[in-house]
C-alpha cells in the first residue's frame, strides 16, 4: 500500500452533500483526515446540493454533522473555520445537462485548469448513478485517465440486469482503474486484519483447510430496526442489503488462497477465485441451501419494539425480508465440503458481527464422556463489531483432583493491544481513494458475479411471497428455519439463544 499522498492538488466532489450518508459518514471521515493531516496539502471539498441551499446552510449542516457523528466529537473552533476554508458548494440539478457543464465551469474556476487529482462522490440515490456518469462524461470530466475518479455506494443495482446498466454506464465514461466500488465493511480494521492474521503468521495456514476445518460461520447481526430507510429497504431487504456486498466479501477473505503480494490487483484475483468457485445455486435448491425472516414486535433492552410490518413507512403486508441465511460451498481443493453458513437480521438479540471458525472434533476421544471435551467445540473467532479482536477458544482441565474440561479463551483486543484510535471505514477508504489504492475495493466482475449467485434466491422469493411473515421475534436470533438449516448438517450456531421473551406489548 503507498502511505503517501499525492503531491499533486486536489479537488474532492461530493454529489449529495446535503444527504444522510454525506453528513454521517463521509463528512465526519473527511474531517478526521484533516485533523489528522491526512488530506493533501492543497485540498479542495466542492458539495453539491440540490435546491436553494446556500454555503452558510452546508457549513452549518457538516457541523453540526461533525458533532453528531465524528469519533472525535464536536469540532474545535480553530481547526473548524481551517476546515471551512477548504469548502465551495454549487447548486446543481443532477437530472439536466447543462448542470454538468455548470460543474465543469465551477471546477475551473477553482483550479485554474492546473493538473489536479479530481475525485468524484457519488453520495447519491443508486437510481442517479448511470445518470451522473454520463453526464460527467458528456462534459468531458472523465477524460484524465490518470488524474481522475469516480466513487459510487453500494447497492450497485437492485438486480443483476440493473446493476449492469449502472456498470455499463460507468465503464462507458470511466476506466475499471478509475472506479472504486465502496463497501465500508472491508474499511475495518479487523476486516483487514483477517489478511494479515493468516498470511503473516505461518501457524494458521497449516489448519486453514477442509482437513482441519468443519465449518465457517459469518454473523452480521443488528439490534436497528429499519429506522428512517424504509423507502429503501422495501426494495432491497437483508439478501441485497446486506449478503450481496458485506457478508460475501468476508466469505472471499477467509477463503482466498494467498496472494504473492500486497498488491490490489492479485488480492483482488483472489477473491475472484473464490467467487468462481462458490457452487451455484439452482432454483429447485432455493428452499434447502436459503432462509428469509422479518421481524415481529418483541424486546430489545427491556423496551417494547413495533414489528418491521409496524414501522413507518413500511407496507403492512410486506414480503420483504429483515432476515437472510444462506448456506454455501466453496466447490476448489481447499474447502471441498466444508459449508460456509452466512446469516444477517434486524432487531437480532444483540448487535454483533463476526466470523467463527469451528475446528473439527478430536479423533479420538481419550477423556471419558464426562469430561465435556466436546461440550464446547474449539473455534477461532474473529470480531468485527462491536468488539474488535481475535479469540481462540479451547478446552483446558479445571483445577482440581477430578478430570473436568472447561471452554476458555486467548483473546486480542485492538483496544488494548495498540494505544491509539482505531480509525472509522470511511476515514481508511477515502484515504486509499485519493492514493488510488484500489486493494480494498470491489471490481466490476466480484460484484457481477455475487449478483449471478443470489439471482435464484432473488427470483424465487420474489416469485413465492412468505406464507408465515412475520416469522421471529424482536430481540432474537432469527427464525426457527434458520435453526433447521443449520441443525440438517448436524451443526449449531454456537451463539446462545435467548429466552423466551415476554408476551408481545405492541
Amino acid at each position: 500500500m503507498n502511505h503517501n499522498l499525492p503531491a499533486a492538488p486536489m479537488t474532492f466532489v461530493l454529489f449529495g452533500a446535503s444527504g444522510d450518508l454525506s453528513r454521517r459518514l463521509i463528512v465526519p471521515a473527511l474531517y478526521n483526515l484533516f485533523l489528522e493531516g491526512g488530506l493533501p496539502h492543497q485540498f479542495q471539498l466542492l458539495a453539491v446540493t440540490h435546491g436553494d441551499v446556500g454555503r452558510e446552510t452546508v457549513i452549518a449542516q457538516f457541523h453540526q454533522a461533525i458533532a453528531d457523528y465524528s469519533r472525535g466529537g464536536a469540532a474545535d473552533e480553530t481547526p473548524w473555520q481551517s476546515f471551512v476554508e477548504l469548502l465551495h458548494t454549487i447548486n446543481l440539478n443532477l437530472r439536466q445537462q447543462d448542470a454538468y457543464r455548470n460543474l465543469a465551469g465551477r471546477l475551473r474556476e477553482l483550479t485554474a485548469d492546473e493538473t489536479r487529482e479530481l475525485i468524484f462522490y457519488m453520495a447519491t440515490p443508486p437510481l442517479l448513478f448511470a445518470e451522473i456518469a454520463q453526464g460527467l462524461g458528456d462534459a468531458g470530466l472523465a477524460d484524465d485517465h490518470e488524474h481522475v475518479r469516480i466513487v459510487v455506494e453500494k447497492p450497485l443495482g437492485h438486480d443483476l440486469d440493473s446493476f449492469l446498466e449502472i456498470n455499463q454506464a460507468l465503464q462507458r465514461n470511466f476506466k475499471e482503474n478509475q472506479i472504486f466500488r465502496i463497501d465500508h465493511f472491508l474499511g475495518k480494521e479487523t476486516v483487514q486484519n483477517i489478511l494479515a492474521m493468516r498470511f503473516a503468521n505461518a501457524i494458521f495456514e497449516p489448519v486453514w483447510s477442509r482437513r482441519y476445518i468443519d465449518h465457517v460461520a459469518i454473523t452480521v447481526a443488528e439490534t436497528l430496526g429499519v429506522e428512517h430507510r424504509a423507502g429503501y429497504y422495501e426494495q432491497a431487504g437483508a439478501l441485497r442489503d446486506m449478503v450481496q456486498n458485506h457478508l460475501l466479501q468476508l466469505l472471499c477473505l477467509v477463503a482466498m488462497e494467498p496472494p504473492v503480494s500486497y498488491d490490489a490487483a492479485d488480492i483482488r484475483n483472489k477473491k475472484m477465485d473464490v467467487m468462481h468457485a462458490i457452487r451455484p445455486i439452482t432454483a429447485d435448491q432455493v428452499y434447502q441451501t436459503a432462509v428469509r425472516g422479518q421481524y415481529d414486535c418483541g424486546w430489545l433492552s427491556g423496551n417494547a419494539v413495533a414489528a418491521y410490518r409496524g414501522e413507518p413507512g413500511v407496507n403492512s403486508r410486506s414480503n420483504t425480508e429483515t432476515y437472510a441465511a444462506l448456506k454455501l460451498h466453496v466447490d476448489n481443493w481447499r474447502w471441498q465440503d466444508v459449508p460456509f453458513y452466512l446469516r444477517t437480521g434486524k432487531r437480532m438479540a444483540a448487535q454483533v458481527s463476526e466470523i467463527s471458525i469451528r475446528f473439527r472434533d478430536v479423533p479420538h476421544r481419550a477423556f471419558p464422556a464426562a469430561a465435556g471435551l466436546n461440550a464446547q467445540p474449539v473455534r477461532l473467532v474473529m470480531q468485527i463489531q462491536p468488539e474488535q479482536g481475535i479469540v481462540l477458544k479451547f478446552m483446558a482441565k479445571e483445577p482440581g483432583p477430578t478430570l473436568r474440561l472447561r471452554p476458555v479463551n486467548m483473546h486480542f483486543n485492538y483496544g488494548e493491544a495498540f494505544d491509539m484510535a482505531i480509525p472509522d471505514a470511511y476515514e481508511t477508504l477515502l484515504r486509499d481513494v485519493m492514493w488510488g489504492d484500489a486493494t480494498l475495493f470491489m471490481r466490476a466482475d466480484q460484484v457481477e458475479a455475487a449478483w449471478r449467485l443470489l439471482m435464484p434466491v432473488i427470483e424465487v422469493w420474489s416469485d413465492n411471497p412468505a406464507a408465515g411473515f412475520p416469522n421471529y421475534l424482536a430481540g432474537t436470533w432469527g427464525p426457527e428455519a434458520a435453526e433447521a438449516l443449520i441443525a440438517r448438517d448436524g451443526r449449531s450456531w454456537l451463539i446462545p439463544t435467548l429466552g423466551t421473551p415476554p408476551p408481545c406489548p405492541i
